[in-house]
């Protein structure tokens, strides 16, 4: 009986319950960011040059996933939505800079490649930077306070 009470508890706490629904609505976000932010990289790569493109591609949805994090992932959180958008506009410019780097960095190496291509190169590099948006804005924007 003492095993069974003490599963329970382990299993039951509020902080570890409220971290895997996190990380649940997290990782779904992420992967339809990633997947619009690929998607409208490639349509935009068609008329315009890559930087361009991933900047007004990860800036669309930059918004659309901070607000999406805010609503569905963090919700319950105190913290203000032009709070959470500067936040987000800081790591905007992370995310800008490794993924331009990456893209830049292929078409060095495969200057004939197609926007296709890039977007291939791209796609990791935006879910990279998506582990690393979770853990920043987890620890420092949408901290919970302990009651």
């Amino acid at each position: 009986m003492r095993r069974l009470s003490a599963r329970r508890n382990a299993s039951t706490r509020p902080g570890r319950t409220a971290l895997t629904r996190e990380m649940f609505w997290f990782a779904g976000i992420g992967v339809a960011s990633t997947v619009a932010q690929a998607t409208l990289y490639w349509i935009l790569r068609h008329w315009s040059p890559p930087i361009l493109a991933n900047f007004a591609s990860l800036l669309v949805v930059t918004v659309l996933n901070t607000e999406a994090n805010r609503r569905l992932t963090f919700r319950g959180s105190a913290v203000r939505v032009l709070q959470a958008h500067l936040a987000a506009g800081g790591l905007f410019v992370l995310a800008y800079l490794v993924t331009s780097g990456a893209v830049l960095l292929f078409r060095h190496y495969r200057p004939t490649a197609s926007p296709a291509a890039e977007t291939l190169v791209l796609a990791p590099s935006f879910a990279l930077v998506t582990v690393v948006r979770f853990t920043v804005l987890r620890m420092v924007v949408f901290r919970r306070h302990r009651r």
